[in-house]
C-alpha cells in the first residue's frame, strides 16, 4: 500500500515488481496511489476502505509506505508491517516525516523497518519462509487506537499551550 499522497513512489513498486519477478508463484496486490501502473495482475491505483481492510486481512504479509494511518491499518489486521518511507530526496513527499515516524517505529519493534531494496528484500523473503514473524497477536481488549492518539494528542497540545501562555506570561500562571 503507498497511499493516497500525490507525490509517485516508483522506487517501491519497481522494488515490488523485481521481487515478484523471482516469485512468480506470489500473488501481490499493489495499491500503487498516483505511482506508475505496475506490470503485476493485482494491482490496482486505489482501493477503497473495505476492499483496503479485506486484503490486509486476506494478506500473509503487508508493506506499506510511511503513512501512519495504513500502518495503523495493517497492525489493526494483526499484521506486523514492512515499512518503506517515502525519501522526500526522490520527489516521494514534501519532507522527511515518514521516515523519521518509521525509524521511532522500527525503533520500538513496532514495524519492520526497510529503507533500501536489500532490506525489503530480506524482510519478503524471511516472512514467506515463516510468516508467523510478521503475525501480532490480537488483543480484544485494548482499547482503540485512534482514540489513544486523539487523547495524546490532545496532551501534547494541552502541554504546548500551557507552555506558550507561561512564556507570554513570564513564567506566572494566571
Amino acid at each position: 500500500m503507498v497511499g493516497t499522497d500525490v507525490h509517485r513512489f516508483d522506487r517501491l513498486v519497481d522494488w515490488l515488481e523485481r521481487w515478484q519477478g523471482d516469485h512468480a508463484d506470489v500473488r501481490i496486490v499493489l495499491q500503487y496511489g498516483h505511482s506508475r501502473a505496475p506490470r503485476l495482475p493485482g494491482a490496482a491505483p486505489f482501493l477503497d476502505h473495505e476492499e483496503l481492510q479485506r486484503a490486509m486481512a486476506e494478506a500473509t504479509l503487508v508493506v506499506s509506505h510511511g503513512g501512519p494511518a495504513t500502518i495503523t491499518e495493517a497492525r489493526r489486521t494483526g499484521h506486523l508491517p514492512i515499512v518503506v518511507p517515502r525519501d522526500p530526496t526522490h520527489d516521494e513527499h514534501v519532507d522527511n516525516h515518514q521516515q523519521l515516524f518509521a525509524r521511532r517505529l522500527g525503533a520500538a519493534g513496532l514495524v519492520r523497518l526497510c529503507e533500501s531494496e536489500a532490506e525489503l528484500v530480506a524482510a519478503l523473503d524471511e516472512g514467506m519462509t515463516d510468516p508467523s514473524r510478521f503475525v501480532l497477536a490480537a488483543d480484544p481488549d485494548r482499547p482503540d487506537p485512534r482514540a489513544e492518539a486523539v487523547a495524546r494528542v490532545g496532551q501534547v497540545v494541552d502541554h504546548l499551550v500551557a507552555r506558550r501562555v507561561r512564556q507570554r506570561t513570564g513564567g506566572s500562571r494566571r
